[in-house]
C-alpha cells in the first residue's frame, strides 16, 4: 500500500452511489438510535474494511424518503477494486439499502459541495382506493387532479426565488434563496410523476411544494395562488407538508470532469 512522505498510509477518496428504500429509516443523517441510512452504511463499510469509516452525502433525506442515486464520498487507506467495494459492502447491508457503483475521485471532489444541481422525484397515486402494494412508496390522493392547473402553478416557481414559504422551521440552510431549473409533471395511468431539478433544496421544500400543487390540482386553489404563496415568504401561507412516501432523491449531478454516474437501474423501475 502506498505511503505518504511521513510514512503513514496514503488515503484514497472514493465516490459511491447508494440506493435505498427509506420506509424503515429515520432519514439519512446519523442519530443516536442508529436507525438511519448513514448509520447502516458506515457500519457496513466498517465491517468490510475492518476500521471506522465516515461517509459524506450529497443530500440529506428525511424519514421515509427514498433515494435512487445518493452520492457519498469517503477517504480510505485500504486499496480495493471498485467492484469489491460494491459487493463487499452490500454483503453487510440490509436488503433495502445497496451500493450501486463505486469509483475513485480526486481529493478535491466533495459529494455535497461539488454538486452543481440536485434532482427529486415525487410519485403520486390518484385513486379512490389507498395504495397497498405501493404502500410507503407513493403519495396518495383520492381526488381527481388537473394536470394543466398544476403545471401552470409550478411555472411560478421556476427561477431564483426566496423559498421561505416552503421552508421547514428546522431548516439549517444559510439562505432561503434557491434556483429551481424546472418542474415537470407527467402521468402514466393512475400515477403522477413530478420531477424537480434545482441547484439546492431547503428542508421539506419539495414536500411543501407538493402540498400546494395538489391543492391546486384538486381545485381548492387557483394556479395563481402559487405566486401569492411564494411572494408571502411565510410558511403559514402554504399548504400542509405532503407525505414523504412518494419522494425520491434522484441524486446530484456534477461537472463532467468528475465522471459521476447520474443513473442507477432503479430509474427504469420508477413510474
Amino acid at each position: 500500500m502506498p505511503e505518504s512522505a511521513s510514512g503513514a498510509a496514503a488515503t484514497r477518496r472514493l465516490a459511491l452511489g447508494i440506493a435505498y428504500r427509506g420506509v424503515a429509516y429515520q432519514g439519512w443523517q446519523s442519530q443516536p438510535g442508529g436507525r438511519t441510512v448513514q448509520d447502516r452504511l458506515e457500519q457496513a463499510l466498517g465491517q468490510f474494511l475492518g476500521q471506522p469509516v465516515t461517509a459524506v452525502c450529497a443530500g440529506r433525506t428525511d424519514a421515509g424518503v427514498h433515494a435512487l442515486n445518493q452520492v457519498v464520498h469517503l477517504d480510505a487507506v485500504v486499496d480495493r477494486e471498485s467492484f469489491s467495494w460494491v459487493r463487499g459492502t452490500n454483503r453487510h447491508l440490509p436488503p433495502d439499502v445497496a451500493v450501486q457503483w463505486c469509483r475513485p475521485v480526486t481529493a478535491q471532489f466533495h459529494a455535497r459541495n461539488s454538486a452543481i444541481g440536485r434532482r427529486y422525484v415525487y410519485v403520486l397515486l390518484e385513486s379512490a382506493v389507498r395504495p397497498a402494494l405501493e404502500e410507503g412508496l407513493v403519495g396518495w390522493t383520492f381526488r381527481t387532479l388537473d394536470g394543466q392547473a398544476m403545471q401552470s402553478a409550478a411555472a411560478h416557481l421556476i427561477g431564483e426565488h426566496d423559498f421561505s414559504s416552503f421552508r421547514s422551521s428546522e431548516c439549517q440552510s444559510p439562505t432561503p434563496v434557491k434556483t429551481l431549473k424546472h418542474i415537470t409533471i407527467t402521468r402514466r395511468g393512475a400515477y403522477w410523476r413530478f420531477d424537480f431539478d434545482g441547484n439546492a433544496f431547503l428542508h421539506h421544500m419539495v414536500r411543501n411544494i407538493m402540498g400546494c400543487l395538489v391543492a391546486v390540482g384538486q381545485g381548492l386553489q387557483a394556479p395563481g395562488w402559487m405566486a401569492e404563496v411564494l411572494a408571502a415568504r411565510s410558511r403559514d401561507a402554504a399548504a400542509p407538508t405532503f407525505a414523504p412516501d412518494g419522494l425520491y432523491f434522484a441524486g446530484p449531478y456534477y461537472d463532467a470532469s468528475h465522471d459521476i454516474a447520474q443513473r442507477t437501474p432503479a430509474f427504469d423501475w420508477l413510474p
